[in-house]
């Protein structure tokens, strides 16, 4: 099973293929959905992604599968809609990664209660025959029972509405091995720097570098889609280096506590911040998720940092909910990720009300480009970027599979769940032939050494950082421990790509000072 993702095999097929009916440019959530979905049409399909699968935004997510219930509020009932039924799909075909997820508003006044629980009846009726639960409104005392922590002063109760909830970077390792599933080359760390043109001056490939081995390729295809998210503009410009930008890049930061901080199953959704945003706080995997912020970015960056404006609010309006102070000293892990929302024309709108809808546009010399959308829609933004494909006579018409593709994975949901879903048996017998695999790889860190090789073998990982951030969650979920854990997953990456102890140490130092974005020092 091993050499089925092995990348060499990978890079091999690639120097095989003289031409790709499809070359796509990003590894997120848009990209793998539009892999998967050109692959298992029967496309011949290259997927490249300069550093890692879902190393942006995809993986930095609030961890939502949501259709949007803010967005009610703006009217956008058929973003709504699209994103309930892409929901259900999700939860439906990769049960091991997903989950419904209970959140509870608090009300302080009768005018709260009404407002939220007519709003979330309308939320349970677009979904229809698709609801994962009925919103309903439960008052103080039950509120105080479901949310310890929260502060009862003033409370008049809660209003219980349903979504789902996932593990983002998960979900594209399996996507990514869904696509090799059905016959796609997909690979990371392996960077696109040029656009390449025919002689008519339309796209006809690109040019990419493997940054394993420095070698460049040119890679000829019949269609070039760029799915870089916040990095779209970059694409864009080397397509036409005068073309407007057609994303502005928001920023949305997240901390990560200690489970005692809400020390209930229940999620809070708080309404209305004074940046006009909501704030979620959320149980994931033994702590709590809490965020978001929204702050315009001139820069898109691979890591971009938190601002202390950004924690001081999200400090400040949880405080004021809990009857427990959080510190920031509390904070086990700080993770920030930018929105490639797309720009209408003339907006001068704030971002969080720039279009969360997807735009798919063509140039003039036929690259594609696909913009803006989140992870819940990320199946039904890949099937209308091919359809626009084969619309404009790129490719040969054939259907739309993957409403009914089960993830890589997948198995019955009445099955006990793991995130690994059906390969985690294979991960039970690697710790059996080899008992020193089911040791922790710190003891803070609910991970083995055996899921640690799995993910070099079967899950593309080259890297301390792809192990650490995107195999594991062990960045987000404990900064400081990860660091800590770094040592050990360098030394077991080594042993299976064979390199030297000079590269162990270069992994660890590159690693440590990446984590030290993720550690907020008490002030």
């Amino acid at each position: 099973m091993g050499n089925v993702y092995n990348r060499n095999r990978l890079v091999n097929h690639l120097k095989q293929n003289s031409r790709w009916d499809i070359i796509v440019v990003g590894g997120g959530s848009t990209g793998l959905g539009v892999a998967l979905d050109a692959a298992s049409r029967g496309y011949n399909t290259l997927l490249l992604e300069g550093v890692d699968f879902a190393k942006g935004t995809s993986s930095r997510s609030t961890k939502l599968l949501h259709g949007g219930v803010r967005y009610l509020a703006q009217g956008n009932i058929s973003l709504v809609k699209e994103a309930l039924l892409e929901r259900d799909l999700l939860l439906k075909n990769a049960p091991h990664l997903t989950q419904v997820q209970s959140f509870i508003i608090p009300c302080f006044s009768l005018l709260s209660k009404y407002k939220y629980l007519i709003g979330l009846k309308l939320y349970d009726l677009l979904a229809g025959k698709r609801s994962v639960g009925k919103s309903h409104f439960i008052n103080k005392e039950e509120t105080s029972l479901r949310l310890k922590t929260m502060l009862s002063d003033k409370l008049l109760g809660g209003i219980v509405y349903y979504d789902g909830q996932f593990d983002d970077s998960r979900m594209a390792v399996n996507l990514a091995q869904s696509c090799v599933d059905y016959g796609a080359t997909v690979l990371n760390h392996f960077k696109v720097d040029e656009i390449l043109k025919n002689d008519a001056a339309k796209v006809c490939g690109v040019k990419a570098i493997d940054c394993e081995t420095n070698i460049s390729y040119e890679l000829n295809a019949n269609v070039v889609i760029n799915a870089t998210g916040v990095f779209a503009n970059k694409i864009i410009k080397m397509d036409n280096p005068f073309a407007q930008k057609i994303i502005q890049p928001s920023q949305g930061v997240h901390v990560v506590l200690e489970n005692t901080f809400l020390s209930s199953k229940d999620a809070i959704m708080i309404p209305k911040t004074i940046d006009g945003r909501v704030l979620f706080v959320i149980p994931w995997k033994g702590k709590v998720v809490v965020g978001t912020t929204d702050t315009p970015v001139k820069k898109c960056e691979y890591e971009p940092i938190a601002l202390d404006d950004e924690i001081s609010f999200i400090l400040s309006t949880l405080n004021s909910y809990l009857d427990k102070q959080v510190l920031r000293s509390d904070i086990l892990s700080v993770f920030v990720g930018l929105r490639p929302l797309a720009i209408r024309k003339n907006n001068r709108k704030k971002t969080k009300e720039i279009s969360r809808g997807h735009k798919i546009l063509v140039s003039d010399s036929n690259l594609i480009s696909i913009t803006g959308g989140k992870w819940t829609t990320f199946r039904k933004m890949a099937e209308e970027s091919i359809d626009q494909v084969i619309s404009l006579g790129m490719l040969e018409e054939k259907k739309c599979l993957t409403a009914n593709i089960m993830i890589h994975g997948a198995r019955p949901v009445d099955l006990p769940q793991s995130v690994y879903g059906s390969d985690f048996e294979h991960i039970k017998k690697l710790s059996m032939e080899h008992p020193e695999y089911s040791e922790k790889i710190h003891p803070a860190l609910d991970y083995t050494k055996a899921e640690v090789v799995w993910s070099i073998r079967n899950e593309f990982a080259r890297t301390v950082e792809d192990v650490l951030a995107r195999r594991t969650r062990a960045l987000f979920l404990n900064a400081q421990a990860s660091v800590a854990a770094a040592p050990v997953v360098a030394k077991l990456l080594a042993k299976e790509l064979r390199k030297d102890d000079n590269w162990v140490e270069k992994q660890i130092k590159v690693f440590s000072e990446l984590a030290n974005n993720y550690i907020l020092n008490p002030q």
